[in-house]
């Protein structure tokens, strides 16, 4: 039905409601029995009573309300509007000199609103309760979590969308006061201790959790309860959302590790990321990674006059270019191909397009891998930092913003180690540049490329085993989004030299992200999916650092990110020892390798340690 046509029936029965209001008061104030002169009264004023009112109604757009979703506030609403047609309609009345019984006035505005609030709560009911019949779909009894604002939109949405195939059955909140009530016309039975006897009872098929402003230990404690029924859990996206129209109740999805390891929201001083974003050309290395991408999302929010993201992997930086075109039609955005290695390839870009502001997230990460291949990781990590720090010293760049990794601290991977070195090439340009140059150092991020939790996910899709290096490894977690509006944070405090360490919460255990996961997909570890220790790969540590000592740090105005002190300030003998091995990379065995990163971090933890320069000049001769 149009909405035209809609609107006109709801008039009409408007129509006759307010006839049948104003002569049932005639009606009951002359004990059932209308006279003459009064009924000529009546046939005098009625064409008056409902003209008024039905235009004070269309007036203040009674009929351009939804009335399927009808609550208090618009009830309320409904009842003002009444009280004002009847006002104007009396006045009306008694401007044309036509004088009712005083009793009539209150009787007629008592009986419009009892007859025209029950119309729209019985059209309310029959549209929440019609039964839709769609082919092929099987209803599936639901449990909501949740007797809040956003358990009532919810409910509201799936009844508004019977092709979804969920039907409300039951509701579990902790508020006490509200169990043996209804909401929606769905009784509350429990709370959240009484999971299993509700989704016994009620014959629960899913399990939909509703409450975006719980803590997450809400949210893990009915995964945990629900794990012996293998049963998954959906979640809502924010209440905030569906009330502006931004998702829909479509969009629910299934609860996965982020919720169970993720934090409450950060607080980032937007202003200030905005002072030092907003209409500056920004530069994006890495930009299609995982924290490349995000970046170049965020910083899109902040109008920047220009972005330039550059990769050498084209299809990953070919799909954050097309999202950012949909997303920011009006963005200015260069994306190029090239590697960090190729330094005459990166003079031409910075002159051409002269950022003013480079975050540095290109980079080899993955451990195993770059230990068997350390040359790559040298060339790709080191010398390609090497080669864009100097490009910004080069054409003025004003900040530059490195990501690195805690495994830099005490590093026992070829990874690490190469990172290691990149922060102490930052801090040792920054003595001597124009430029601030800044490092962000953090832990793992939940769903990157290559990381464990994609891999968890692979190996649950095909039925395991789930493989986890040691049953005491643990690592440091963060979503990607907080973790790059931390970056971007840290990039605006910056002033030159720091290393800034994010708040990384509490360690991982690696075997309980990996039981998560299986729970979250509906079976149970180690029964339904092995999980099998592989032992420690090469490079690997039980647990990481985020700190080189832990006395030397200090706070910031955010809670969430620190600075360690002090800083590497020996730049002529870090640069004259990488240019002086930079041409000799490709003749080095792995060993010799290792060996020349060593002698530059240290800490590096390499087997046994011989001269440098005895070992080169040996390999060199020798070939």
């Amino acid at each position: 039905m149009g909405k035209s046509i809609r609107k006109y029936i709801l008039i009409l029965i408007d129509v006759l409601l307010i006839n049948i209001a104003f002569f049932m008061a005639f009606f009951l104030r002359f004990d059932y029995h209308v006279v003459e002169p009064y009924f000529t009264l009546y046939r005098q004023s009625f064409i008056i009573f409902t003209l008024a009112n039905i235009s004070t109604f269309i007036f203040f757009k009674q009929y351009h309300k939804i009335w399927r979703y009808v609550n208090l506030k618009d009830l309320i609403d409904l009842m003002v509007v009444i009280t004002m047609g009847s006002a104007v309609s009396s006045l009306i009345l008694f401007l044309l000199q036509i004088h009712l019984p005083r009793s009539i006035y209150p009787l007629s505005w008592l009986l419009n609103i009892i007859l025209i609030i029950s119309s729209r709560m019985f059209y309310r009911y029959i549209m929440s309760n019609s039964k839709v019949k769609i082919k092929n779909i099987v209803f599936k009894n639901t449990l909501i979590i949740g007797a809040g604002s956003a358990g009532q939109m919810l409910i509201r949405e799936l009844r508004a969308h019977p092709e979804i195939g969920l039907k409300p059955v039951a509701i579990l909140d902790d508020d006490k006061s509200k169990i043996y009530r209804s909401m929606e016309g769905v009784p509350i039975v429990g709370t959240l201790d009484d999971i299993i006897k509700a989704v016994k009872e009620n014959e629960i098929d899913e399990v939909i959790y509703a409450i975006p402003s719980a803590s997450r230990t809400v949210l893990r404690k009915v995964i945990d309860s629900l794990s012996e029924l293998h049963m998954k859990v959906k979640t809502l996206p924010g209440i905030y959302e569906l009330v502006n129209g931004k998702v829909s109740v479509s969009q629910l999805r299934d609860v996965d590790i982020n919720d169970l390891l993720g934090r409450d929201p950060i607080k980032i001083d937007l202003d200030e990321i905005s002072s030092y974003i907003k209409g500056k050309r920004v530069m994006v290395t890495g930009g299609g990674g995982s924290i490349g991408s995000e970046l170049c999302r965020q910083i899109a929010k902040f109008n920047p006059s220009h972005l330039i993201i550059l990769d050498i992997y084209e299809n990953n930086m070919y799909d954050i270019q097309q999202e950012l075109l949909r997303k920011y039609p009006d963005l200015r955005m260069t994306c190029l191909v090239a590697s960090i290695r190729d330094e005459k390839k990166l003079n031409i870009i910075f002159k051409e397009y002269k950022p003013e502001i480079v975050f540095h997230a290109a980079a080899h990460k993955h451990v195993p891998l770059m230990e068997d291949s350390p040359h790559e990781a040298v060339k790709n990590n080191v010398y390609g930092t090497l080669n864009l720090v100097r490009c910004a010293n080069t054409y003025g760049v004003k900040r530059f913003v490195m990501i690195s990794t805690d495994k830099a601290v005490n590093p026992t991977s070829v990874m690490g180690a190469t990172k290691r070195i990149c922060e102490m090439i930052i801090q040792s340009f920054d003595r001597m540049s124009k430029t601030e140059f800044v490092a962000v150092r953090f832990g793992n991020v939940l769903g990157s490329n290559g990381s464990v939790i994609p891999l968890f996910k692979k190996q649950i899709a095909e039925g395991g085993p789930v493989t986890v290096t040691h049953e005491d490894v643990r690592r440091y977690f963060m979503t990607i989004p907080e973790a790059v509006q931390l970056v971007i944070q840290a990039g605006a405090m910056a002033k030159g030299g720091e290393i800034f360490v994010l708040d990384m919460g509490e360690p991982v255990k690696i075997i309980d992200l990996a039981r998560d996961l299986i729970r979250l997909s509906g079976f149970e570890p180690d029964v339904d999916i092995p999980i099998k220790i592989t032992g420690l790969r090469p490079g690997e540590k039980l647990f990481e650092e985020l700190l080189m000592t832990d006395d030397k740090y200090t706070s910031t105005k955010h809670d969430k990110i620190f600075i360690e002190k002090p800083g590497f300030n020996d730049y002529d003998g870090l640069v004259l020892t990488l240019e002086k091995y930079k041409s000799k990379i490709d003749d080095m065995d792995t060993y010799e390798i290792k060996e020349f990163i060593k002698s530059i971090v240290p800490e590096y933890n390499t087997p046994e340690h011989v001269t440098l320069d005895e070992v080169v000049a040996t390999t060199i001769n020798s070939k």
